[in-house]
């Protein structure tokens, strides 16, 4: 069974310049149920996780002055919402989706969260649409339940994955390796495990030889038990945010590379969807769709 974790409450109003970015979270499960890729069934509604979740990889401090809106407003312009209580009951539930889906995978062989992949959020921070970072709490969720003694961070987001970089620093448990455009945000970038920057302008071929050669090379090097991947499809040539150049295509043999590689090794895998952004949002939907086609091909 594909699980994949649905947040219904994307549906909450924005301000007017926020809405497109976040349609994809509502048109994501309509698509995929209409093509057949998911039913019904597949999809789980998440709660909210409990405070002790949060704070493995968020300051206290940080946590209840987002909570109660005391978040100063030049650092929430950074994070690029107006704050709200919904903003941060969305955040909090896309980090229970995250911890859920850990356990899906380690059933299922892979689990699906619609939203996730907020990897520019610190440990005391958060920037770039992201305030907790779901991929980090469901690391830790894994690491301090003894559900997995070494992770793997796939982050293959356009941007470089720093909030995560930033918290894991010190952690040989987890092994942090990010794909990202040299020129893109962050300008200033963390230092992950592994980066790998790429120039502006680079296609399928190179990209996906680069993938290619890393991901035997992770493996011998990490030897991890879970795998974490964050697969958004700002990498693609049509997006306003990025400046690579992949094809559907090519976005679409990443992702089969990826499991692929997963499903060879029995490495269960987590997947959060990160970023899109290109002007049409029937190219995001539809790159991300087939992200959930590939998987179910190979996992159904």
């Amino acid at each position: 069974m594909l699980r994949i974790a649905f947040h219904p409450i994307y549906a909450h109003p924005l301000p007017e310049g926020h809405r497109f970015p976040m349609q994809k979270y509502d048109l994501l499960p309509q698509q995929l149920l209409h093509e057949g890729t998911a039913e019904p069934g597949d999809f789980f509604e998440p709660g909210l996780p409990g405070d002790r979740e949060i704070l493995r990889a968020h300051d206290a401090g940080y946590f209840a002055d987002l909570r109660a809106g005391r978040i100063p407003d030049r650092e929430m312009r950074k994070v690029g919402f107006p704050w709200s209580e919904a903003l941060v009951r969305r955040e909090r539930t896309i980090a229970q989706g995250t911890i859920t889906c850990c356990h899906f995978a380690l059933e299922n062989g892979v689990s699906m969260n619609i939203a996730g992949g907020t990897h520019h959020a610190y440990r005391d921070r958060g920037e770039a649409f992201c305030m907790l970072n779901d991929q980090a709490i469901g690391a830790l969720h894994l690491l301090e339940n003894g559900l997995a003694k070494k992770i793997l961070i796939l982050d293959l987001d356009v941007h470089q994955g720093n909030g995560t970089a930033a918290i894991f620093r010190d952690d040989p448990r987890v092994f942090t390796y990010s794909v990202h455009g040299q020129a893109n945000y962050p300008f200033r970038k963390e230092e992950s495990d592994w980066d790998v920057p790429l120039p502006k302008g680079t296609g399928d071929q190179q990209y996906l030889n680069t993938l290619e050669k890393h991901l035997e090379q992770l493996h011998d090097l990490v030897q991890p038990d879970f795998v974490f991947f964050l697969c958004g499809v700002d990498v693609l040539a049509t997006d306003k945010l990025g400046t690579l150049a992949l094809t559907p295509e090519g976005c679409r043999q990443r992702d089969l590379m990826v499991f692929q590689w997963c499903k060879k090794h029995g490495l269960p895998v987590q997947c959060s969807m990160g970023g899109g952004y290109s002007p049409s949002i029937r190219t995001i939907v539809d790159a991300h769709a087939q992200t959930f086609r590939v998987a179910r091909s190979l996992y159904s």
